[in-house]
Parts: structure tokens; C-alpha cells; sequence
């Protein structure tokens, strides 16, 4: 998995260097519209809406406008979203899962085959590619929150089923239906988790050359431009030279 989180990591910091706000906080908002609208419009009794909420105020999203989004899914303004999963290969093999919300399904969907195909992907069905992955919760929590021990243990006993720490912090995977109760407990015990999120993570990685893996991010990164597009998931580790040269 280690080359899936330094992917994570290049594309979170190129991410924060190009993206334009307002595309990113329509995203947040829209998400946070959509969990309000689906649950209870308070982020204590529901689950995907705080998480929607940590995700943006990670972004610095500010207090006013994510009130304004869980109004609006009580207000009776609210848009209708579908919600969607697209699956694909990408260059190299590489298997890709797009996670969207959209109120035209076929504008979606053609625009979405167009970007695989332009990289030199294509679209597959759904099914496609996701039984290479786990769909799992996830909570993370800056390195500095505990140490590697101190976070495992804690993880073990909230009912965790894995955790990874390094550097860049712990990320603490569990069921997806046993997010909420073990974020709950991690919480108590940590203050406010970075994020929290239900995510695809490959169960292995297929290694890509430089070129292949430029193609990949530059396919994944159009994606994510998309305004529908809310997350990209991908199965492909990149060499240490390209990870520097991206980094850098």
C-alpha cells in the first residue's frame, strides 16, 4: 500500500496548489446538501454529514457556507443527485473507481467515457474493477495525535479492523457500517480526526513505468476537474523517480 499513499500524497498537495476554491467548495457543499438531505440535518446523528463537514472545514470552508448547504437540503431547494459509481482501466491496467454526484446522468456519463478515453483508458461496467478493492471507512489523524502504539491500541479496542501509520499520520480502516461508532471512540480519546470517509482502497497495487504513470495522474486529475466528479480511486504504485519529480 505504500505506493498508493504516496500517490494520495502528491495528488492531496498538487490538489491544494491548483485547484480553484470555488470548483472545490461546490464539491464540499454539494456533498454536505446531499448527506443532509439523505439523514437527519445534524452531523451528531449523522454520519456521512460530519464527515462531509470535517472535509470541509479541512479545506477551510467557512462556518456560514456549511450551514447554508445543510439549509438548503431542509429548504426544499435542493437539487436531486444521483448518486454514481463509474469503473475503468486506465493505462498500464491500471483499474479506476469514479465516485459522482449528478443531476444529468448521460452528460455525465459521456463526459466521464471522454476522459478515459482521451488518456488512453476506457470505461468499463460497473463491477468492472471493484472487486480489487475494499470498500472500507476510514479516520485519520495527524502523526502528532499519538504515537503508532498508542494509536493501535486505541483502534483495536473502538472495534478498527486495520491501521497504517507513517509520517503523514494514521489512517484507521474499519467497516463501513462500523465507521460512526469507531470514529465516535477515536474522537473521545484524540480530539477532531482530520477526515473521515468511506474509500475504496486496492487490495494490491500494479506497479507502472514513469510513462504510464504520468498518463494515469494526468487521466485522474481531469477527473477530478470534473464538477460531478466528487472522488477517484486507483490501483497503481509510480516509481520513487517520478514521485520526486512530481513532489518536487
Amino acid at each position: 500500500m505504500a505506493g498508493h499513499s504516496q500517490f494520495k500524497n502528491i495528488m492531496h498537495r498538487k490538489g491544494r496548489q491548483d485547484a480553484v476554491k470555488s470548483k472545490l467548495f461546490g464539491k464540499l457543499a454539494r456533498e454536505i446538501t446531499v448527506s443532509a438531505k439523505l439523514g437527519l440535518p445534524d452531523p451528531g446523528m449523522n454520519a456521512r454529514l460530519r464527515a462531509a463537514i470535517l472535509a470541509a472545514r479541512a479545506e477551510n470552508m467557512s462556518k456560514d457556507s456549511i450551514e447554508r448547504a445543510i439549509k438548503k437540503a431542509s429548504g426544499g431547494e435542493a437539487e436531486t443527485y444521483d448518486e454514481i459509481r463509474y469503473e475503468g482501466y486506465g493505462p498500464g491496467g491500471v483499474a479506476v473507481i469514479v465516485e459522482v454526484l449528478t443531476d444529468n446522468r448521460n452528460r455525465t456519463a459521456g463526459e466521464v467515457r471522454s476522459t478515459f478515453t482521451k488518456s488512453g483508458g476506457n470505461l468499463a461496467e460497473t463491477g468492472a474493477v471493484s472487486f480489487m478493492f475494499d470498500h472500507l471507512g476510514v479516520v485519520e489523524y495527524e502523526a502528532q495525535a499519538a504515537s503508532p502504539d498508542a494509536m493501535l491500541e486505541a483502534a483495536i479496542e473502538a472495534g478498527a479492523e486495520d491501521v497504517a501509520s507513517s509520517e503523514s499520520g494514521h489512517e484507521i480502516y474499519t467497516q463501513p457500517d462500523s465507521l460512526a461508532a469507531v470514529g465516535k471512540v477515536l474522537e473521545a480519546r484524540f480530539g477532531e480526526p482530520r477526515k473521515t470517509a468511506l474509500v475504496w482502497k486496492p487490495q494490491n497495487t500494479v506497479p507502472v513505468d514513469d510513462e504510464q504513470g504520468e498518463k494515469v495522474l494526468k487521466l485522474i486529475e481531469g477527473l477530478n476537474e470534473h464538477d460531478d466528479v466528487q472522488n477517484v480511486y486507483a490501483n497503481f504504485e509510480i516509481s520513487d523517480a517520478l514521485m520526486q519529480k512530481l513532489s518536487g
